[in-house]
């Protein structure tokens, strides 16, 4: 509604521009050239007709008939209105004509020149400007406005109605992909929920301790799920302790066999990112990527420059009888592409190499 509102206030503030230089330069050429009143009252008289015929084409008829596809019936509603007006300005050109012709010496400022015997001589009476010798002058020139007054008024509502549509369709296309978004972190979140229980589960009867240990610090990975990441955009900062937390209580449980090396910038411009993009990954890597039996590694790093954020993730590519032998495509990856493709479209490129006994993914996001 705010912007509707806006959208009309603007277009009332640049008609009003626009009318106040058309109806301004008549007044500084009549005192620039000394062109007197009676050319205020022509001009003054048929911009008002021209006005008239604008207006009543796009404030009534474009709305009503025209963008209703009653086009006949616009056709000849715009025909009546052009007749209509036409003996409104030939009447008023009659009134003009007959004013000037009683009054034509009244703005002559310097006196008349007399005769030999003191006879004032007048000079020959001097038709209005708006009309001239040319047979049907009148009624060409009026005519040629009129039909200028109604294409353009009919140009300018057309335009405002194909920009209306546009920002209408920008505004669903935005919806719908809010809508969509939502619904994929509303699908990350409790699978990574799930996936973190599980790993809790494991732990309680080997240590309790640190089983309360990742209770907390679950509670702390909820809480930014929850609050943080429900704001919208986040903090890179934000990100990055999340990102450390849950690392931290996936540490709880691995072993000696798995090598796991995180390197996360410590100083960096702290950009406004959405959440969630980079754990689908982490997660990942800890689900499929470590084995309790054989040696297995994780390298998680990120750099961060100005214009972009780069993040690598690597881990070893872990096969058992049960799991497909790309075992990679969970829900979490497939999620995490959907949101790059509609929240960075021709800003990110991501690569996921599987090959040998490793399964690499490489992302790079430009945020605006």
């Amino acid at each position: 509604m705010r912007k509707e509102t806006k959208g009309k206030s603007t277009r009332i503030i640049l008609h009003i521009l626009a009318w106040a230089v058309i109806l301004g330069l008549p007044i500084y050429s009549a005192i620039r050239f000394r062109m007197g009143n009676n050319f205020l009252v022509t001009y003054y008289t048929f911009a008002a007709i021209n006005a008239l015929i604008f207006y009543t084409n796009y404030l009534f008829l474009i709305p009503v008939l025209f963008f209703q596809k009653k086009r006949y019936r616009y056709y000849i509603a715009i025909l009546a209105l052009v007749f209509f007006f036409y003996f409104i300005s030939d009447f008023a050109n009659k009134q003009i004509y007959s004013y000037i012709s009683k009054n034509g010496n009244s703005e002559q400022v310097n006196r008349p020149p007399v005769d030999k015997q003191g006879r004032i001589q007048l000079p020959p009476l001097r038709r209005p400007w708006i009309i001239t010798a040319v047979p049907y002058a009148h009624t060409l020139g009026y005519i040629s406005s009129s039909l200028f007054m109604v294409f353009l008024s009919l140009g300018l509502r057309v335009l405002e109605r194909q920009s209306k549509i546009g920002k209408m369709q920008e505004e669903m296309e935005k919806a719908k992909l809010n809508a969509e978004l939502a619904l994929l972190k509303n699908q990350i979140s409790p699978h990574f929920f799930f996936n973190t229980l599980n790993n809790i589960y494991s732990l309680i009867g080997i240590n309790a301790e640190d089983s309360q240990k990742a209770v907390l610090k679950l509670s702390k990975l909820m809480r930014y799920l929850l609050y943080e990441s429900e704001q919208g955009d986040t903090r890179l900062s934000n990100e990055i302790d999340f990102m450390n937390n849950y690392i931290d209580l996936m540490k709880l449980r691995v072993n000696d066999k798995v090598e796991l090396s995180v390197s996360f910038p410590k100083k960096y411009e702290d950009k406004n990112i959405p959440p969630l993009l980079f754990i689908p990954f982490i997660e990942n890597a800890f689900k499929h990527g470590i084995s309790y039996r054989e040696k297995s590694f994780i390298d998680i790093n990120m750099a961060v420059t100005v214009e972009s954020i780069s993040f690598r993730c690597v881990n070893s590519l872990i096969r058992t009888k049960e799991e497909d032998p790309y075992g990679h495509s969970g829900i979490g990856l497939e999620n995490a592409g959907k949101r790059l493709n509609l929240l960075f479209p021709g800003r990110h490129e991501l690569m996921i190499d599987k090959s040998g006994n490793a399964f690499e993914v490489f992302l790079t996001i430009k945020p605006e």
